[in-house]
């Protein structure tokens, strides 16, 4: 048993929040036994338990990333370019060294390392073309304890020849690491054709047979990120009635099946998104630095049919690793956008909404009893500046929109994974 102390706050839906301002939370076995008041629940703690003393400082659940690169890591701040130039010229270049299994190891530690550094304790993650990138990271993150959704890229088509493999070899390599890791150790398998850009039909259907086959898999792929791919693709698929109709024809459509962008859809590819209850992936750092576009969160969730939304770094495209500087740029698009996004939203969406876009809501989280005890601890007096304006803040609502606006991994004081810091 440990006891983990400070102020705890986690997220229901809407703007309701659950909020402690002195309490603790027993763990044990990696999982939440009890949350409550420091008052109350520390009267009966077993002599001699370990306490965490975070007095001060908020607790909560630790944080979701659902669309992130791992081969990106060195692409990130890449100079001037939009999305289809910047792929050829910066990405499908570092992506190659992910075939030497010693870089996708390295490239892997680093990563959940910059992860836990951020506060985030789950992600879903593009690997590279080669099956050892999904290996490696799904080998360091199992051996943390983390858990991810990853899986290899599928690409056959328009990208350099060490970045090729074949719908046959795609569908075998991802078949092989959906045997020996999803389920396993906190380990869950995304079939992750790139985009339909990089995919055959053929390979599109071999995605599609592969979640028929595992229906338990996740789905990842890039949607309507930008003018130029979507034309691109309206060209490689001319029978398709749109973008999204390429995916649904293959059968990628569903709850477990996550879009990253959607920020050009039509009504048509809207209706099709929330009548199959797949989830829309807002990447705003990303879409602001390569001009891609403005994610219509609002216009999404106020529907007669709502698109289950969900929010993510895209590091490399985005330009930080943390949640809180990925909420910032978000608030910012919707104010661009002509609507507002509070910090209780903010916090709510990449804590409790992104674990209930991958079906988790009951693992993680939230501080329910039960829940893994993946935390992260924040302090909102972390640089001089915040801890100025503080000075001058009266509620928790005040005190998250300082932390959405001028947060980032500076604020992270801890992040606990199974319970271990």
């Amino acid at each position: 048993m440990k006891a983990i102390r400070g102020r705890l706050l986690d997220f229901a839906d809407g703007e309701r929040y659950r909020y402690v301002e002195d309490g603790v939370i027993l763990v044990a076995d990696g999982r939440i036994q009890a949350i409550g008041e420091w008052s109350v629940l520390s009267r009966d703690l077993p002599p001699g338990t370990p306490i965490d003393d975070h007095a001060g400082r908020l607790i909560l659940p630790g944080f979701i990333d659902l669309h992130i690169h791992l081969p990106q890591t060195r692409v990130i701040a890449s100079y001037g370019t939009q999305l289809m130039e910047w792929l050829e010229r910066y990405t499908f270049v570092a992506e190659q060294a992910y075939a030497d299994p010693a870089h996708a190891a390295a490239g892997a530690a680093f990563f959940l390392d910059e992860l836990r550094r951020n506060g985030t304790t789950t992600a879903v993650v593009y690997g590279s073309v080669h099956p050892g990138s999904a290996e490696a990271l799904f080998a360091e993150a199992a051996r943390r304890g983390m858990a991810m959704i990853a899986g290899k890229s599928m690409m056959d088509r328009n990208a350099p020849a060490a970045l090729r493999d074949t719908a046959q070899g795609s569908y075998d390599e991802a078949k092989d690491l959906i045997t020996r890791w999803h389920g396993r150790e906190r380990q869950h398998y995304a079939v992750t054709p790139r985009f339909a850009v990089t995919s055959t039909p053929a390979q599109l259907q071999a995605a599609g047979a592969l979640l028929r086959e595992h229906p338990t898999v996740y789905l990842q792929t890039h949607l309507a990120e930008n003018h130029d791919e979507i034309a691109a693709v309206a060209k490689l698929f001319p029978a398709a009635l749109d973008y999204t109709d390429v995916y649904y024809q293959a059968g990628l459509l569903g709850p477990r099946s996550l879009f990253g962008h959607c920020l050009h859809l039509s009504m048509r590819e809207l209706d099709r998104l929330a009548e199959t209850r797949s989830v829309a992936v807002s990447c705003p750092t990303s879409n602001l630095f390569l001009g891609s576009g403005l994610f219509d969160r609002a216009g999404m969730l106020g529907r007669d049919k709502p698109v289950r939304v969900g929010l993510a770094t895209d590091v490399g495209g985005g330009t930080s690793y943390s949640l809180l500087r990925t909420g910032a740029e978000a608030y910012k698009v919707a104010q661009l956008r002509g609507h507002t996004l509070s910090a209780v939203a903010a916090f709510a969406q990449i804590t409790r909404g992104n674990a209930e876009a991958i079906g988790f809501e009951h693992e993680i989280g939230t501080l329910e009893p039960g829940s893994y005890a993946d935390l992260v601890v924040i302090d909102a007096t972390a640089t001089p500046a915040m801890a100025h304006r503080m000075e001058t803040v009266e509620s928790l609502e005040e005190e998250l929109f300082v932390l959405l606006t001028l947060g980032d991994d500076r604020n992270i004081a801890a992040t606990y994974v199974v319970g271990e810091r």
